[in-house]
């Protein structure tokens, strides 16, 4: 017998369930610190103190979680399809070679025309990458973990090739395409709110940063007050109900897959335009897998994405931070912590659902 569904409010379920999760977490992470002879209070102090203690830093912080905002909002579309979409980072890697292509191709055009085609150039790849797995899903029956998980490695060797053969520097011994044209990147940060008086230490944030906050809400409004929408979490809840009341699953399964890849190559717009300036190998660092916990992490919700993308861009630069500062903790050990935390939101679930549902009864005297 199947157990019975815990309801939560929406509010509970969306960011006070994450939220114990994560206290939990880090009090385990505080355990693991403590065993290798560190302060966890102080270890707790050094890293926010390095991700959010400063401008530079939380420039740093919000430049990470802007990639976490579109590789988990990615997922976060598929799920509510019932689609797990684990190719973030090959739908990313073709984006960025469609991005770099527009960029080098169309160097000509004024870069109010250019930097606009660049970053739709960037979602077509990136959601003609995750078509294709969610077309063998709807028509052949291929099931998309599997094939994401194969377009990941196609999308690797992709871009070594055009890197190599075709589109690479002449006479560099990189990987790497020419650097872009000045007009056809995105604006620091810095400089774009340097007019009204704001002084901002230069870091990678830049502009990409307000594409994401559109994506968020863009994400909140297509999923929760359109039908589309709407279609997308019928087909996600009960594909044979979707099916009775005349939404096509196939077409769903596809529409959302596209969709998803097109919110990958945020990824790549942030990278490729709005920090290296040129194509580069392993650009995506990870970050498209990060984004799975990301997803899980906030409940497919987009404020939940949000809210767990700036505390995965904490960890990693207040992670490097505090490496720096207290060498015993390395690198490795911070990514420990985020794999704590990814198993708590994800894994554990369950439990931190019970209690928070246990803790609500007992608040209503019930």
């Amino acid at each position: 017998m199947s157990a019975t569904p815990i309801e939560l409010p929406r509010w509970a379920d969306t960011a006070l369930v994450p939220l114990v999760s994560v206290v939990a977490a880090l009090l385990v992470a505080g355990l693991v610190v403590l065993g290798i002879g560190e302060s966890p209070l102080e270890a707790t102090a050094l890293l926010l103190k390095g991700s959010l203690g400063s401008l530079e830093g939380l420039g740093f912080t919000l430049y990470y979680a802007t990639n976490f905002v579109f590789t988990g909002l990615a997922v976060a579309v598929a799920f509510h399809a019932g689609l797990f979409n684990i190719g973030g980072e090959g739908q990313a890697t073709v984006a960025g070679i469609f991005a770099a292509l527009a960029c080098l191709w169309l160097a000509p055009l004024p870069g109010i025309l250019l930097v606009p085609l660049a970053i739709l150039a960037a979602a077509v790849g990136g959601a003609a990458w995750a078509f294709i797995p969610g077309y063998l899903q709807a028509v052949r029956g291929s099931h998309v973990v599997i094939t994401t998980i194969m377009f990941n490695f196609i999308a690797a060797t992709l871009i070594v090739y055009l890197l190599v053969e075709v589109i690479g520097k002449p006479g560099s011994m990189q990987p790497e395409t020419a650097d872009f044209a000045k007009h056809a990147t995105l604006t620091p940060m810095h400089q774009l709110l340097a007019p009204l008086g704001l002084k901002l230490p230069k870091t990678p944030l830049n502009s990409a940063f307000l594409l994401a906050l559109a994506a968020l809400v863009a994400v909140w409004l297509l999923i929760y007050r359109s039908r589309l929408g709407y279609a997308i979490r019928t087909v996600g809840a009960n594909p044979r109900a979707a099916a009775y009341a005349g939404i096509s699953p196939a077409r769903i399964t596809m529409v959302a897959m596209a969709l998803s890849g097109a919110l990958a190559g945020g990824l790549a717009v942030n990278e490729v335009m709005g920090v290296q300036h040129r194509l580069v190998l392993d650009f995506t660092a990870g970050y498209g897998f990060v984004g799975v916990a990301v997803a899980l992490m906030g409940r497919g919700h987009p404020v939940g994405v949000g809210l767990a993308a700036l505390l995965f861009g904490a960890l990693y630069q207040g992670g490097a931070e505090l490496s720096f500062d207290k060498p015993t903790i390395t690198r490795d050990m911070v990514v420990v912590i985020g794999g704590v935390v990814i198993l708590f939101a994800g894994a554990l679930e369950g439990l931190f659902r019970r209690l928070v549902a246990g803790t609500l009864r007992l608040g209503r005297g019930g």
